[in-house]
């Protein structure tokens, strides 16, 4: 029964301790590439965003809740979700003409 009792333990630690699925953006000529990415529904995740560029950019989804500036070059780390599916647009605030993007939750 303990062996039984460990190996459930240790099965539902293991789940719980998983790494959020990544994924990457990167800035590159005042645009993002790729411009939409899909992740899974109602899990969280990491969103990497590299700016290749010389100049700052700012990440901003109000529908994500979320702004970063990125400085160039350099990187940043944004958590997200769990979120309901539907489409999450985001943009380059310093180049709205040009910086836009969104995600795709299914």
């Amino acid at each position: 029964m303990r062996a039984f009792l460990f190996v459930c333990c240790f099965a539902v630690a293991g789940a719980a301790f998983a790494a959020d699925p990544t994924f990457e953006i990167i800035i590159r000529d005042h645009r993002f590439v790729p411009n939409e990415i899909t992740i899974p529904a109602g899990q969280k995740a990491k969103l990497i965003v590299k700016n290749e560029d010389a100049t700052p950019e700012e990440f901003d989804s109000k529908r994500l809740n979320r702004a970063k500036v990125i400085p160039g070059p350099s990187q940043a780390t944004i958590d997200i979700g769990p979120l309901k599916p539907g489409e999450y647009p985001f943009v380059g605030q310093f180049n709205e003409s040009t910086a836009t993007g969104k995600i795709v939750v299914k």
